[in-house]
Order: C-alpha cells, then sequence, then structure tokens
C-alpha cells in the first residue's frame, strides 16, 4: 500500500526535541491526513529503537492540539525526552470518533489509525514494532478512539488510557445543553446509521460500553480519569462500574476539574508515566 510522506515543518518548542509534521496519504479514504511525531532527545545520534505512544485529539480538534493548545507549552517534547518515547499525534475528522462508519466512506478512521498510520510510522522511524512496546490514549473523542482502538485490536496495544473521555456515546448520559446533545445525535446516526439503537440489551457496539467483554479478555493496563465537573462524567463512572463488576483491573481517578485544557495538561504526565511503565524495550 503507497504512502505519501510530505515534511512539512517542525515544532520548535523544545531544543533538544524534534517534531516532525507530516501529511499521511490515506488510500482508504483517498485522502491525505496530518500527523505530528515528536522524537526524543538523541534520535538522530542513534540507532536506537524507541516504543511508541499514540495521544489523540478531541472532537473539534486537530493534530497540533497537543503541542498548541496545552498550558504547558512544550511539554509532549519534554515526555518524549524524559521517558525517551516515540509520541505520535493524529488527526481526523471532527466528531467522527475513530469509527470506521457503515455509512461513510470518508470516516474510516480506525482503518487509517491501524492499517495505514501505525504501518507507516513503523516503516519510517525507528520503533519497537510489537504489541509490548504500543500504548494509546487521548482526551475526550480522543478517550474514546483509545479505548476502542485498544479494546478492538489487544495485538498492537498493550496499554490505553483515556482523559474526559467519551466512554457512552448516548448523550442521555451527558450533562449538555438540548441542543448540543440534538447536533451529537444527528451527527452519530448520520455516521452510524438511523435506526442506531442506544437500547440495546449489551450496548451499542460503536461505544467503549459495548466492547466491555473484549476489554475483560484482552488483559491490557488501563488507565481511565476525568474531572468531577466533566460533562462526560457520568459515561466514566459507567465504565468503572462495569469494570468493576467484571472484576477488570485497572486504574480509576477522578479529581477537580472539568473539560479544559487545563486538566488535560495536568493529566498528560500521569498518563505518559503510566503507559511507560508497561512499555517493553527490549
Amino acid at each position: 500500500m503507497k504512502k505519501v510522506l510530505f515534511l512539512i515543518y517542525f515544532f520548535s518548542t523544545l531544543a533538544f526535541s524534534q517534531v516532525d509534521t507530516l501529511t499521511v496519504r490515506s488510500e482508504i479514504m483517498d485522502k491525505n491526513l496530518k500527523a505530528a511525531i515528536t522524537l526524543p532527545e538523541g534520535y538522530a545520534e542513534s540507532n536506537t529503537k524507541y516504543p511508541v505512544v499514540y495521544l489523540l485529539h478531541g472532537g473539534f480538534g486537530a493534530f497540533s492540539d497537543w503541542h498548541q493548545k496545552v498550558t504547558e507549552l512544550g511539554l509532549v517534547p519534554k515526555l518524549a525526552d524524559q521517558y525517551q518515547l516515540i509520541i505520535v499525534t493524529p488527526g481526523v475528522g471532527p466528531s467522527s470518533y475513530y469509527y470506521d462508519s457503515p455509512m461513510m466512506d470518508s470516516v474510516q478512521y480506525e482503518s487509517y489509525i491501524i492499517r495505514e498510520l501505525i504501518p507507516f510510522i513503523d516503516q519510517n522511524y525507528r520503533t519497537l514494532d510489537q504489541k509490548e512496546s504500543r500504548a494509546i490514549t487521548g482526551l475526550s473523542m480522543g478517550g474514546h478512539g483509545a479505548m476502542m482502538l485498544a479494546a478492538k485490536h489487544p495485538n498492537l496495544f498493550t496499554a490505553v488510557g483515556t482523559m474526559s473521555g467519551v466512554m457512552n456515546i448516548d448523550t442521555r448520559l451527558w450533562k449538555v445543553p438540548e441542543d448540543f446533545r440534538n447536533i451529537r445525535v444527528g451527527q452519530q446516526k448520520a455516521m452510524l446509521g438511523a435506526d442506531l439503537n442506544y437500547d440495546a440489551p449489551n450496548f451499542n457496539p460503536y461505544t467503549v460500553m459495548g466492547l466491555l467483554d473484549q476489554l475483560e479478555q484482552n488483559g491490557q493496563d488501563i488507565l481511565i480519569d476525568c474531572g468531577v465537573d466533566d460533562f462526560l462524567i457520568e459515561t466514566n463512572r459507567q465504565l468503572h462500574q462495569a469494570l468493576l463488576d467484571r472484576e477488570v483491573p485497572h486504574e480509576y481517578t477522578e479529581r477537580p476539574g472539568a473539560h479544559t485544557w487545563q486538566y488535560w495538561t495536568e493529566a498528560l504526565p500521569v498518563h505518559i508515566l503510566f503507559l511507560n511503565r508497561h512499555l517493553s524495550r527490549e
């Protein structure tokens, strides 16, 4: 499968880190998508192979959010240096949830991440191309994407995190105004079909709550955190309780905070610390 790589520019957030901004061709969706790849200090001078963390953005975000919107600029390169990791921040379409839509050929982001982006990164960078050395996390919609991708592809990820994540796409659990709720329901039905059923006995298969069997069987290390004032807190509590009921080991944290970049800036070092603990360098 042919890929197209264009080196656009470097973020100059830290003197010792290199952040490549790439355009990656998706043959699956017939379009180009951007991604930022943060390389740790010493990458250019060594022959070392590195673990990789995929760090996903939110609903109306972009590949550059984790570099440009954090309240501590340079945080991603700092963490890449500290833990000697490659950190990949891919871009996807707005409100796409990292799905493969059965309705829209332009929304095939699960296949893009799994079948195109990850192989592209492993082919073009010195990665440890194995499950034991690959992890994923993200914020909001990206938290949903991280948990969904890890649950469905346990052969690719050893550990997964979510911060302020959409753990259930059923907006009746979201603490949002009615007009916002209606917009999201309309978007979901456009992507997933007008007969979308939020009351299915085993939960909607397109939501993290519908992937409990996989999360129970996979044996991955899981970190869930959400602010107590976040409009998605009830979906996180629902998943936490479901995992407790099934005796699925995981770490769960609630702390002061809302759906803000201040919260995610504070959460990211905790997530990288957690994920790094489970990444192999052998």
